[in-house]
Formats: structure tokens, C-alpha cells, sequence
């Protein structure tokens, strides 16, 4: 049937294409922001551990919204959500680059990150609809939204480079702006409509959102990333009874409500699913030690400007780009658990290479080493996806790819805050060095974990929604 005979029946290819580029937002923006850190350092006057905020402000409001983003979009409709998150990347977008302080500059990092924040979950729960409409199976379409996610990471720094380079750090926002307008007309026009649902009052939505439990979550996460970012030079050790009442009141809440922000419940009634979402937290750890470590190291250490530290990351996004694929079809072909070993395998191999960077950071070198990191990164992220999708309910997917993003996000707040202690008595070879072994460390552990998670093989996966 035709789409004039029945316009609410999906396109796949249009409607894959435009939630993809919408996924791609949140991780590329994560990504661009490394190469423009020096700039913003020189630009406001702050120093190395005051800048990472920029960051860190955007991964602590996606760590809070996706969860919450994923709930509202198994209550509102996710294609509804995921419009409403386009607009607000555009006006952000727009905004940010007109403001005059550092502080606003991660006001607007923050709106742009409740932005992007809609897509992901909003995209896998439409997932199941498209499928069903096209034949297509699921894992291949989470594999082409996967292949637009990691690939959005990889050439941030390429893009951001070049943006930075020519045309200052204003231009990282800006270029969000037509990106969001074409996501925006393409879900209009192609995603699958929303289910009918139920008229709630406002009242009954926001009481349903579990606000207080999302302000213990951000008051835990951001006391101990002052206490840890503040240990030198003089600690301030009043943080720490601070995040250790709000640890327990966030647990208390969230298991006494009966809307809890993060399910508690459901992670300990599904022991895979939270294993899935250990090992990504860990996996991020290491990977983004590298991915904001190295554009640093490069430009202070390595004497190289923003546009060509970008350009040295490049490979880590053409390898990502080929291997995803060939990732997905792997998972399909031998199965979820020895596909996602293999990229464990690989994630400590890329990892202890990185030390060589310490010897050198010739062109060459740091071209072989963001390769290596590349095919970790494809593997191991398309194929924890699938594990997720795998493990997770049908009826909870939202709110389950909102709580696997959360660890995406937890992951990265530890790298990056890992990089501001070790870094803040200057970038050198010997604190790269001490950041690499770290990264190491937990990528044996990550791989020792994996021998745990029993998530569903290629077969079930295949047939999992």
C-alpha cells in the first residue's frame, strides 16, 4: 500500500534516516566540545579543571534527562517527544554562542543536552513499530540508527576541529541549528504516529516525573564531582557527607515512590540488564579517557592546533564507520557474546597502546592509535545496544535506553573528571601516561565482567521484538 493510501504508515528509509541524525546530535555534540576546551579556557580565563564543567554540565543534565525523557516518551508518544526535543537543540543552539560568560556557556550545554536527550529513547521505542511495518528485523535498524550514533562521536573532533579552527567555538553550536531543522521536518514527515493515549492532567505528569528523585540524583552526582574536582589543592570534605545523604535519600525515594525516576526495581529483577548497563558505564570510562585526554595532550603536550588534533582523530571515525556494519552483522552471524568479548579484547588492546603516545605524538603514531580505538568503540557500543534491547521489556524500553544512556553519560562524568585531577598539575607525558594505565585497569575489568553477562545470543536477538 502506498503512502498517499495510508499516510500513517511509515517509511522506513526516510524515517530511519531523519531519527538517526537525531540520535547523532547528543554523542557529536559530547565529542565536538574536545578540541574546543583550550580555546574556551583562553577565551573565558578558567583554568583546566574550571573548563571541564563545559562538559560535565552537559553529560550531568543527560544523565538525569534520559531516563526521564525515555518516561515521558512511553507516556506522551516518542515521535511527539522527540519534535518537541528538536526545538529546543534549535533554540539553544541559536542562543548559546551570543553569551558573554563561561557560566552561560554550560546553561546553554545544559539545554542543549535536555535537547538531544529526547532522541535516543524516543528512536528505540519507535523501533518496534518500523519493524513491524517493514519486514526489517530490529537489529538491523538499531544497527543503522548504532552506525549513525557511534559515527557522530567519532567525527566530532574532526568537524569540531574544523569549525573551532575557522570559524571560532561559536560555530559548534550554530551548526546544530540546521541539523535539528532537517531531524525536525524529516520525523514530521516519515516517523511513525503516536499511539492514542490517555489525556493526563499536568498536575498528575509532573507529580509522575519523580522531580524530587531526579534532584537527588543530580545533588549526589554533582557534590562528588566538586569534592573530587576540588581535591587539589584543599579538599573540601564537607562534600562528602553531603553525597553520602543524598546517595541514601535517592535510594530511599526511588524505592518508596511508585514512579521512580531510576527503577531500582527493575534493575534488581533483571540481573542482565544491569550488568549491560555496568559494563557500558565502564567501557565509557575508558573510552572517553582517550577521547577528551588526547585532543588535550595534543594541543598542550604535542604543540598541535585545534583543527589538526581533529584531523588525528579522524581515523577513529572512518573505522568506526566500516566496522559497525560489520559489527551487526557479526552479532547476527556468531551471536551477541562473542562479538561483544572480541571488542572487549580489542578495548584493552587500544588502551595500553595509547601509552606509545607518551614516546611520541608524531602524526603517524596518533593516527595508528585513534584506529585502534576505533574498533572497540563500534563493537563493543552496537553490540551493548543490542544487549539492551535484548534484555529490556517491550513495555519498559523507553525508560530502559533512558537509563543505558545514563550510564553512557556516568561513564564520561568519571573520565573526564579522572582527566581534570591528573591533568591539573599540567598536561605531560607523565600524567598521560598515569591517565593510560587507569584506562587500562578498568578495560581488564570491563573484560572480566563481559565473562558474567549472559545477554541474549544473535538468535534470540534476531527474534527479540
Amino acid at each position: 500500500m502506498t503512502r498517499s493510501a495510508d499516510p500513517g504508515r511509515p517509511r522506513t528509509g526516510p524515517a530511519v534516516a531523519a531519527l538517526s541524525l537525531g540520535t547523532l546530535l547528543n554523542p557529536l555534540n559530547s565529542s565536538m566540545i574536545a578540541v574546543a576546551l583550550v580555546s574556551l579556557q583562553r577565551e573565558f580565563a578558567v583554568d583546566v579543571t574550571t573548563v571541564t564543567w563545559v562538559i560535565t554540565s552537559f553529560y550531568l543534565a543527560s544523565a538525569a534527562g534520559q531516563p526521564l525523557m525515555g518516561r515521558l516518551a512511553d507516556r506522551f508518544g516518542p515521535r511527539r517527544l522527540f519534535l518537541f526535543g528538536m526545538v529546543v537543540v534549535a533554540l539553544a543552539c541559536a542562543l548559546t554562542p551570543l553569551s558573554s560568560s563561561f557560566v552561560g556557556v554550560c546553561i546553554g550545554r545544559v539545554a542543549l543536552a535536555v535537547g538531544t536527550a529526547t532522541a535516543f529513547p524516543s528512536a528505540i521505542a519507535m523501533l518496534r513499530p518500523l519493524a513491524a511495518s517493514s519486514g526489517v528485523g530490529t537489529p538491523r535498524l538499531l544497527g543503522r540508527i548504532q552506525i549513525a550514533n557511534t559515527s557522530g562521536a567519532a567525527i566530532g573532533p574532526v568537524l569540531g576541529g574544523a569549525l573551532v579552527t575557522f570559524l571560532g567555538w561559536q560555530s559548534i553550536f550554530w551548526i546544530n541549528v540546521p541539523l535539528a531543522v532537517v531531524t525536525f521536518i524529516g520525523v514530521w514527515l516519515f516517523a511513525p504516529r503516536d499511539a492514542v493515549r490517555e489525556r493526563t492532567p499536568f498536575s498528575r505528569t509532573l507529580a509522575e516525573s519523580d522531580i524530587p528523585g531526579i534532584l537527588l540524583f543530580i545533588a549526589t552526582l554533582t557534590s562528588l564531582l566538586v569534592f573530587l574536582l576540588d581535591v587539589h589543592p584543599r579538599p573540601l570534605w564537607w562534600l562528602l557527607p553531603v553525597c553520602a545523604v543524598a546517595a541514601g535519600l535517592f535510594v530511599w525515594r526511588e524505592l518508596r515512590t511508585s514512579h521512580p525516576f531510576l527503577d531500582l526495581r527493575l534493575l534488581a529483577a533483571n540481573r542482565r540488564l544491569l550488568m549491560v548497563y555496568l559494563c557500558f558505564a565502564i567501557f565509557n570510562v575508558v573510552y572517553y579517557s582517550a577521547f577528551f585526554g588526547l585532543p588535550q595532550y595534543l594541543q598542550t603536550h604535542g604543540g598541535y592546533s585545534a583543527g589538526v588534533a581533529g584531523l588525528l582523530m579522524f581515523p577513529l571515525a572512518a573505522v568506526t564507520i566500516v566496522v559497525t556494519p560489520l559489527a551487526a552483522r557479526a552479532i547476527e552471524s556468531i551471536g551477541l557474546r562473542p562479538t561483544l568479548i572480541t571488542g572487549a579484547v580489542a578495548l584493552v588492546i587500544g588502551a595500553g597502546l595509547l601509552a606509545f603516545g607518551a614516546a611520541t605524538t608524531a602524526p603517524w603514531a596518533v593516527l595508528l592509535l585513534t584506529a585502534a580505538l576505533g574498533i572497540p568503540y563500534c563493537v563493543v557500543s552496537i553490540g551493548m545496544n543490542q544487549a539492551l534491547y535484548s534484555s529490556a521489556r517491550p513495555e519498559d524500553s523507553g525508560v530502559a535506553a533512558g537509563i543505558f544512556q545514563t550510564s553512557r553519560y556516568v561513564g564520561a562524568i568519571v573520565a573526564t573528571t579522572v582527566l581534570g585531577l591528573l591533568f591539573s598539575g599540567g598536561t605531560t607525558a607523565s600524567s598521560w601516561l598515569t591517565a593510560v594505565g587507569v584506562a587500562t585497569a578498568l578495560a581488564v575489568v570491563h573484560l572480566a565482567l563481559l565473562v558474567f553477562v549472559r545477554p541474549r545470543g544473535g538468535r534470540e536477538a534476531r527474534t527479540a521484538g
